[in-house]
């Protein structure tokens, strides 16, 4: 008899408990979350699968259903999970293993659906190498600009002091120049500090026009259904009584993620960004965080946040690119359907003039519906 007896859950929980259930893992992150999922895609087109080993809850994972009812067929989107790394323990290859089980078993020969995993895993690291193994029975997607993702992860575990020493030079300088602008830095979590930096957001997007796929008020509504310590934490910079700079990070885990920064046209000259930036990581080091992702860069589309985010001396790392299960060829059909008028709308974006900012990529198809 096996000493170790799973069980899996599946639509078992409520978002109360998902929440409480979060704060078990040290891969916890914001694209796991209720709210995120709620605001992002709906919660009827939710799935949520919880792992337990001898009634003790050791992976679980948000999943994304849609398709053509009528059809029966679909897709199920797993967006950096499943978690499998409890806190304050190493990851246990087995337990990825039986979750690699549990979503193939569920999604795709119970549910008939495709199953597309984007694992939080980098690249080269322990961790993609146990996903790698847990997930080998799934067919592993090309890297591309569709399915790539990648930063610069700062190891927090140096002290300030030696965090600063390896600073690039001339971002050092402007941190200096910033400390002896007269700069102020508020702190919070509210909707009042988030709706100052959308104010900045949207005069930084005028100013500069750029492509992006950030939808700020989706991810006020993000943060209005998050609750503790899983809530966004915003930053904003002030000369006087003006705000020049702001940030917006998520905090989970052991990792933070950057997820906005705006720069005013008044805070243009008061480098306010650098100041912000070594006050998160001032932030992150006190309670207690590993790594600090730094955000999506791109040196070629985007190479101005390129230079400024690599002043950090992090290190350049890519996620896993994505798994695939799929047992039905409709539903295959179906995937790379999706995939054709995703990166066909996104194409048509690049070369449209926009007069407000693109919202998200949120794969929303008309007429697909949850498929149970």
């Amino acid at each position: 008899m096996e000493q170790n007896q799973y069980q899996v859950e599946v639509d078992a929980v409520s978002s109360s408990e998902w929440s409480q259930l979060m704060e078990l893992f040290e891969d916890a992150n914001i694209y796991q979350t209720w709210a995120y999922g709620a605001v992002r895609w709906g919660a009827r087109h939710l799935s949520h699968l919880v792992l337990k080993r001898n009634n003790e809850v050791v992976a679980m994972a948000q999943l994304r259903i849609v398709g053509l009812s009528k059809l029966k067929c679909g897709i199920a989107y797993l967006r950096w999970g499943p978690l499998c790394h409890l806190r304050g323990r190493e990851l246990e290859a087995d337990v990825v293993q039986r979750m690699a089980r549990a979503l193939r078993n569920e999604y795709v020969e119970g549910r008939k659906l495709c199953l597309r995993i984007l694992p939080n895993a980098f690249t080269g690291s322990l961790r993609a190498q146990v996903f790698g193994t847990a997930f080998s029975q799934f067919s592993s997607e090309s890297a591309s600009h569709a399915n790539g993702y990648r930063t610069f992860v700062l190891d927090l575990a140096p002290s300030l002091d030696e965090l600063r020493k390896r600073l690039d030079r001339k971002w050092r300088n402007h941190l200096s120049r910033a400390e002896k602008n007269g700069l102020t830095i508020v702190e919070g979590e509210g909707l009042p500090e988030y709706q100052v930096f959308v104010d900045m957001y949207k005069e930084m997007w005028a100013r500069k026009r750029f492509e992006t796929s950030v939808d700020v008020d989706e991810f006020r509504r993000i943060q209005e259904g998050l609750t503790g310590s899983q809530r966004m934490r915003i930053l904003i910079c002030r000369q006087g009584d003006t705000p020049v700079a702001g940030i917006v990070c998520s905090a989970m885990g052991d990792t933070a993620n950057c997820l906005l920064a705006a720069t005013s046209d008044a805070g243009l000259q008061f480098k306010g960004a650098y100041l912000l930036q070594w006050t998160m990581i001032g932030w992150l080091k006190e309670h207690g965080f590993r790594y600090y992702d730094l955000g999506g860069i791109d040196p070629v589309t985007n190479p101005g946040v390129y230079r400024f985010k690599s002043g950090f001396s992090g290190n350049d790392v890519s996620h896993m690119t994505p798994f695939v299960a799929c047992d039905s060829l409709l539903g295959f059909a179906f995937l790379k359907a999706v995939d054709f008028v995703r990166l066909w709308r996104r194409d048509g974006d690049r070369h449209a003039v926009q007069s407000r900012p693109q919202p998200m990529e949120s794969e929303r198809l008309p007429g697909t519906e949850p498929v149970r």
